[in-house]
């Protein structure tokens, strides 16, 4: 049986850190994939639909860029590596988003960042994190 991994990606150090030890438990099975997954959210003016999804759209070739990066980086780890970045809804917290990509891909365990490069921090976690922690339905593993 494939163990999927599913890591929460979005650029920050710890979402890095979060990479690194999503190979390690890779490396616990025999048949193994790593999905990196960024979302990001479209900004811009809420009542011109077209702006914002063009918005959304070129945010999500930056992201793209960088996990082929990732992709090319590990390719002689004998790991699958699935990358994909999503564009979210405005009204969606992130982590909404790889709740649903995880259930989805029947991914066994997440992995995500404390803090990231959102504006709004928690005391412990920060709202994206928090938010994967509530709603997943699989095992999460929060990166410091």
């Amino acid at each position: 049986m494939t163990k999927k991994i599913l890591v929460a990606y979005d650029g920050s150090e710890p979402s890095k850190q979060a990479v690194k030890e999503a190979k390690s438990h890779a490396l616990e099975s025999v048949d193994r994939e790593i999905h990196v997954v960024s979302v990001v959210k479209p900004t811009g003016p809420f009542t011109n639909a077209a702006l914002s999804k063009s918005i959304g759209d070129e945010m999500a070739k930056k992201y793209e860029k960088e996990l082929e990066f990732i992709k090319e980086e590990n390719d002689d780890e004998n790991i699958t590596i699935v990358t994909n970045v999503l564009v979210g809804e405005l009204e969606n917290n992130p982590g909404e988003d790889v709740c649903a990509y995880a259930e989805k891909q029947g991914i066994d365990m997440i992995i995500v960042g404390s803090r990231g490069l959102g504006n709004v921090k928690r005391i412990f976690l920060g709202s994206v994190s928090n938010n994967i922690v509530q709603h997943a339905k699989c095992p999460v593993l929060v990166m410091k």
